[in-house]
């Protein structure tokens, strides 16, 4: 009943975004998503977002003093920097080393910087979370990942380079949008709209259980709180934040 209602919601959702749909078959939408559409749309996204889950973030980061390495620095390397809309979360005199695996967010990403002078930023690499072969094993005191979990190819492999980079004792922050209940209502309408958001949103899956992931991975302490952030207008709602211990 519920998989025949899916299905023909989802067809009547292509339909509409018929256009993206033809242009990906040409070729057309993966850069220009890449390139134009999807640092436009995250910026958007990013402001009402940051705004919702600012409490969250303050919260998060706040112990980030705590992994400051032997020499009393704080190396940090975040995973999908995007605009660097966390760096304000960042204590000060903080080396951060920026990865992206879409370079099309200069413009507001020093914005950010510009703005956030109290930090070190030590390089940007253009890496999958999957790939971060240029950062040395053992190197950093903290890995941040926020909304990027969603995206990446293999949550696992992206899991094993976080616990690859990291210094024995350093920390894993995450603050990621997850599946609803599966009961709900909520899952019902991310499962509809899985397919067109995934190719709109430059493949961004709307279900996934990230919390299982990150309990399969083999972090010494784990902390992972479930929290409602909705996104008004999307199927966003339940996300998990927290960090783990290598």
């Amino acid at each position: 009943e519920a998989g025949v209602s899916v299905l023909l919601l989802r067809a009547c959702l292509a339909l509409l975004a018929l256009p993206i749909y033809l242009l990906s078959f040409l070729g057309v939408w993966e850069p220009f998503c890449r390139k134009v559409f999807f640092p436009f749309i995250l910026d958007k996204i990013c402001i009402v977002h940051d705004k919702k889950s600012k409490k969250h973030k303050q919260e998060l980061f706040r112990n980030l003093p705590d992994f400051r390495g032997p020499s009393g620095e704080l190396k940090l390397l975040e995973i999908g920097t995007g605009s660097g809309s966390n760096f304000q979360f960042y204590p000060s005199g903080c080396k951060v080393t920026c990865t992206d695996i879409n370079p099309n967010f200069q413009q507001s990403l020093s914005r950010n910087m510009k703005k956030n002078q109290h930090l070190h930023y030590e390089r940007f690499l253009v890496a999958a979370g999957e790939d971060l072969h240029q950062v040395p094993s053992s190197s950093v005191d903290a890995v941040v990942c926020t909304l990027v979990l969603c995206s990446v190819h293999s949550v696992s492999s992206t899991l094993r380079e976080v616990l690859r980079v990291l210094r024995p004792g350093g920390a894993f922050y995450f603050l990621e949008h997850v599946a609803a209940e599966h009961s709900s209502w909520k899952y019902f309408w991310q499962q509809v709209c899985y397919p067109t958001w995934k190719l709109v949103f430059a493949g961004c899956c709307l279900t996934r259980e990230l919390w299982k992931n990150l309990e399969e991975a083999k972090f010494s302490e784990l902390k992972i709180q479930h929290i409602s952030v909705a996104l008004p207008g999307t199927p966003i709602e339940p996300h998990i934040v927290g960090y783990g211990v290598k």
